[in-house]
């Protein structure tokens, strides 16, 4: 879950660890309540050869630990 970084998340740790890649990046068709057509809306990757989505979901959640690198 991310505030608004899930791209720049992605590719940093696309860029560091082996076996890691951006997939795919999911953008708003159209505009919506919180935002603008375009939008970044999901990110998905692989880290270390392990799947993941990253989340542009806003403030709603803070950080936790519950999924690190």
């Amino acid at each position: 879950w991310y505030d608004n970084g899930a791209l720049e998340a992605a590719t940093f740790y696309a860029s560091l660890l082996p076996d890691s890649a951006v997939t795919a990046v999911h953008h708003a068709p159209g505009d919506y309540p919180d935002g603008k057509e375009g939008t970044v809306l999901t990110v998905e990757f692989t880290v270390c050869g392990i799947p993941c989505v990253g989340l542009n979901g806003g403030t709603a959640f803070k950080h936790s630990e519950a999924f690190s690198f």
